[in-house]
């Protein structure tokens, strides 16, 4: 077994964890106990892009149970948990190429050295490892079952894909379940952002002027979880129907140019590049505090503001201050990168466990109908969706109605009025 990770010898700290992680997932435990069960991934060779943590460590285990032979790599340099990447090799016998803090040039090799492996199931996390294997690897096509993608950025480049007619196989699009984006990007994200730049800065937020740049389900997320700790919360959007609807939830919209000048904490989550640019760190005040909880760190134009500055000073763990040439300063944390992982452990637990049913489900869903589902982006179907919420609510203690025999009838009838 090949594997490149920090220290195999952290491995009894990572394995207390990630059964810790465990207790918090009972939806992803039932799964695999069906998987080692019924070994519907018999066979398979599958590679998986995502950030080395507790929970996804409990992803792999049960795509282990189901029989797949699995690869893991990191899909961002500072998210790797070095004690889960060594439990996951000592323990479990899955192999990791991953350590915090890889630089750009192993993250390449890491996913070359996975592609190697001429995989049939490709679970990704931005789509860096499937827009790999199409640009220098598309002799791989060919074995290839499909692919899963976790995130809003890596759908938006999986479309560009079909768009340009080089997606020539099925990938189901987890991040538009809705087991999926309604809890983990709104209150796993929520939730852990604040928890990375409060780990990070330990500043107070009540009182201080957030600005939440983008209010998709993850901005909502990050600007409710803010109100909540007492932080003044503006809204910048392009989408207009999301911007009355930041309006509709009690915060205050701005451009960007102007929120720029008030903020004293600034939170990327949009998938966009440079949304954060030159002319806003031009113009914000004095020891604003910057960070990104999107995919990439593109979304902070750090290059600008580098020429910006005299120097770089590290203030505390993952906190650079950039002495600007003005006399004025910006604080960037976990290096523009995800501060949520950076900083911070991530998701909690019980939030990735749906996330991750529907990762266990969809490469499941893709064996199974292996050379049925045309090329192109698929969402899992409603009722695997909702099989998710299910055993999430059984898992909690919570019941529900159902609708009773009239109910059905009155709402599949047309004749029926009121």
């Amino acid at each position: 077994m090949e594997y490149d990770i920090k220290d195999i010898n952290l491995a009894p700290q990572g394995k207390q964890r990630i059964e810790w992680a465990d207790r918090e997932m009972p939806v992803l435990s039932l799964i695999r106990e069906r998987f080692e069960a019924e070994k519907p991934l018999t066979g398979v060779k599958l590679i998986a892009c995502a950030h080395i943590t507790t929970e996804t460590a409990n992803l792999a285990r049960t795509l282990q149970a189901g029989g797949a032979e699995s690869l893991l790599i990191a899909s961002n340099p500072l998210s790797t948990q070095d004690d889960v990447a060594a439990s996951l090799v000592a323990d479990w016998g899955i192999p990791v190429m991953a350590h915090k803090g890889e630089s750009t040039e192993t993250y390449v090799r890491h996913v070359k050295a996975a592609l190697d492996t001429n995989p049939n199931l490709i679970i990704d996390d931005g789509s860096d490892v499937v827009a790999t294997m199409i640009k220098e690897k598309p002799e791989l096509i060919g074995n290839l079952i499909g692919t899963t993608e976790e995130t809003t950025t890596g759908i938006v480049r999986l479309q560009a894909m079909v768009k340009a007619g080089v997606l020539t196989f099925p990938s189901i699009a987890v991040n538009d379940a809705q087991t999926k984006h309604f809890f983990d990007n709104r209150y796993g994200t929520g939730q852990s952002t604040l928890d990375g730049i409060i780990r990070a800065t330990n500043i107070l937020l009540a009182g201080k002027t957030l600005v939440v740049v983008g209010y998709g389900w993850c901005g909502k997320g990050v600007a409710m979880r803010a109100r909540g700790m007492g932080a003044s919360v503006v809204v910048t959007e392009i989408d207009p129907i999301k911007a009355i609807e930041a309006v509709m939830d009690g915060m205050r919209v701005l451009p960007m140019k102007e929120a720029a000048k008030i903020g004293d904490f600034f939170v990327t989550v949009t998938g966009n590049r440079h949304v954060i640019d030159k002319e806003h760190f031009e113009v914000m005040k004095d020891g604003a505090i910057v960070c990104n909880s999107g995919h990439f760190d593109l979304e902070l134009n750090l290059d600008a503001l580098r020429e910006m500055s005299s120097q770089v000073t590290t203030r505390r763990p993952f906190v650079e201050e950039y002495s600007k040439n003005d006399g004025n300063s910006v604080i960037v944390l976990g290096e523009g990168r995800l501060i949520n992982l950076a900083a911070a452990e991530g998701h909690p637990a019980s939030v990735m466990d749906m996330s991750f049913a529907n990762q266990a489900l969809s490469a499941e869903f893709l064996v199974k109908n292996q050379g049925k589902l045309a090329a192109g982006v698929h969402v899992l179907p409603k009722e695997v969706d909702q099989e998710i919420a299910s055993l999430k609510l059984r898992a909690m203690g919570v019941s529900i109605d159902e609708l009773t025999p009239e109910m059905v009838e009155y709402m599949g009838s047309w004749e029926t009025g009121t």
